[in-house]
């Protein structure tokens, strides 16, 4: 699979086969950041969605998001989580091909949380036009994996993974931007099946200067 409409298959059969209650709990690393580095909150964007655990709780604690997939059964099930919370009003499910066409506007916080896929797409293109989009003062923060969990799709094969210097290389950022966290932290993560392993996941928090 190599093309937009590719993308937009697999993630829709893979959304379509899950149930609405998975991954709607927030990005472990996601939850613990913002606290620390965006205490304020303003406008995000999530990119690749899903389910819509970061937005929920983003949305919980006073953030405007607008929360972007390719897939339209996930973007269903994120707006209709959306006004069970009461949140209505501060989460945006939109549709994009990221591959093909980006949100306007800029964010104070933009979020790439596992922005991973087997479909191939222009990843590096896309994490640089989500750099662009970080509004003066705001904070991109990549969150990505660095190792191969026993449920992951990767799982038995030989993955080179970047390491977190180049990942903020790849970025091609100029000098109007302070890293605040570029690491690999290792932690303990839960499987669908409530199987748990220690992964390694690299860490990438970068602030366009004000």
């Amino acid at each position: 699979m190599n093309s937009a409409t590719d993308s937009a298959s697999f993630w829709e059969n893979h959304y379509a086969t899950l149930p609405p209650q998975w991954g709607t709990r927030p990005n472990a690393v996601l939850a613990g950041l913002v606290p620390v580095l965006a205490p304020s909150p303003g406008t995000a964007l999530d990119l690749g969605c899903g389910h819509g655990g970061d937005a929920f709780w983003l949305a919980a604690r006073g953030w405007d998001v607008t929360a972007v997939d390719v897939s339209a059964t996930a973007l269903d099930r994120v707006a209709a989580g959306a006004g069970a919370a009461g949140a209505a009003d501060r989460i945006h499910p939109v549709r994009h091909d990221l591959a093909e066409t980006f949100p306007e506007g800029s964010f104070d916080l933009v979020s790439a949380s596992y922005f991973h896929t087997p479909v191939e797409i222009p990843r590096d293109e896309v994490l640089r036009r989500a750099a662009r989009a970080v509004a003066p003062g705001g904070l991109l923060l990549v969150v990505e994996h660095a190792s191969v969990a026993p449920w992951s799709w990767q799982a038995g094969e030989d993955v080179q993974f970047p390491t977190p210097d180049e990942v903020l290389a790849s970025l091609r950022l100029d000098g109007g931007w302070h890293t605040e966290r570029c690491h690999a932290p290792r932690r303990t993560a839960t499987g669908p099946e409530g199987r748990t392993t220690t992964v390694t996941d690299n860490v990438i928090a970068v602030r366009r200067t004000p």
